[in-house]
């Protein structure tokens, strides 16, 4: 892997996380950016292992269907981070 693949994946798992983070139900913003990130790349991965799995295959430049797919699943693991992680938010 090359210096511009490891740098997209952090951007677009940044951006990826903070979506799903957002849409995620309830109150999931107890988790920290890093784990976001993770949520974010795990996501982008694991939602184009499903997309491909559902017979998507991909188109030239931006495919949405395979994006929609990814921030899904990085909703989904924020949703399972935050559970996991049991960060409770107290408030004074």
């Amino acid at each position: 892997m090359d210096i511009t693949t490891i740098l997209f994946f952090l951007i677009v798992g940044t951006i990826v996380g903070l979506i799903g983070k957002f849409l995620a139900p309830g109150d999931k913003d107890n988790i920290p950016l890093w784990l976001t990130v993770i949520c974010g790349i795990g996501g982008m991965l694991l939602g184009g292992v499903i997309y491909r799995a559902f017979g998507g295959d991909g188109s030239d430049g931006l495919d949405w269907v395979q994006g929609i797919v990814a921030v899904l699943t990085a909703m989904v693991l924020v949703i399972i981070a935050s559970v996991v992680s049991g960060r409770t938010r107290t408030t004074v």
